[in-house]
């Protein structure tokens, strides 16, 4: 932490890896610029709150060969929250690198579906030898790392397993799913959306529904967690989902807006709730 604040500007290392973070919310951003790592070729996410309300949060990831350039770019023509860049220690990262390393993170948050990711196309990443590509696959295992500790889910698909209490879950708010056919329950908590055990789920899916609620899904039953029961899909366990969105689109079997997929005892949208939690 740069300015002994949790939520300031922050660099991260990890040890033995060569790469580095640098975090700035964008109202510091450009004090921080004056920093050397922004000379400094790099790849970078920027965060802003989602207007989908299948997702949380919105992100456009960025490459540049000099990320001071490029940033004072973004603070003029892009509205983000904050920024996360992610460069080499050694200076050994080419353009070539942050190239294939722009495509793969692009492709890979698709695939996650867990944020809306605001770049228009898929870029083609560059051609590497087989060396440099486990070296920059390596880099993104650490960039999937950190992404989580500066509040960004993009690459998070789903942790199947929850160790929620009874006695915390009981304080938290309580939803079901809105469907005819499947009871399904999930409660908010501060670690994520927990679906309860004993959940149903669709056992069969629609071809709206997108590939990061299907490596979910399987993900689940390869674990287990998921398990026939009769004509339904039932959840042997407590499950986290990094959002509301990934837990209605997993159990209905179909792309479904979390915000209004849920309802609580009330009849009320998890959407509807959090309105009126936010004009208190």
């Amino acid at each position: 932490m740069l300015d002994g604040s949790a939520t300031g500007p922050k660099t991260i290392e990890i040890g033995n890896w060569s790469g580095k973070a640098v975090f700035s919310p964008r109202a510091m951003l450009k004090s921080m610029l004056t920093r050397p790592e922004f000379d400094s070729p790099g790849i970078y996410f920027l965060r802003s709150q989602s207007e989908s309300y299948e997702f949380d949060e919105s992100i456009y990831i960025g490459e540049a060969e000099e990320l001071r350039a490029r940033l004072k770019q973004h603070i003029a023509d892009r509205d983000f929250e904050s920024v996360v860049c992610f460069l080499s220690k050694d200076e050994m990262l080419t353009k070539a690198h942050i190239k294939y390393l722009e495509s793969r993170l692009i492709a890979l948050s698709r695939e996650a579906n867990s944020s809306f990711i605001e770049n228009n196309n898929n870029p083609k990443g560059a051609r590497l030898s087989e060396a440099d590509v486990s070296d920059m696959e390596y880099f993104i295992e650490q960039i999937r790392l950190i992404l989580p500790t500066v509040g960004m889910n993009s690459l998070v698909i789903a942790a199947p397993h929850a160790t929620t209490s009874t006695e915390s879950a009981a304080c938290e708010a309580t939803y079901k799913v809105k469907s005819k056919t499947l009871d399904a329950t999930m409660v908010e908590t501060e670690e994520g959306f927990v679906v309860k055990a004993g959940s149903q789920a669709s056992p069969k899916t629609s071809k709206s529904i997108a590939e990061g609620w299907l490596k979910i899904r399987k993900k689940l039953v390869d674990a287990e967690v998921l398990q026939q029961e009769a004509n339904q899909l039932v959840f042997t366990e407590d499950t986290i989902f990094s959002s509301p969105s990934a837990a209605s689109s997993v159990i209905l079997g179909r792309q479904a807006p979390g915000p209004i997929s849920w309802v609580n005892a009330n009849g009320q949208t998890y959407k509807e709730v959090q309105e009126g939690t936010s004009d208190t």
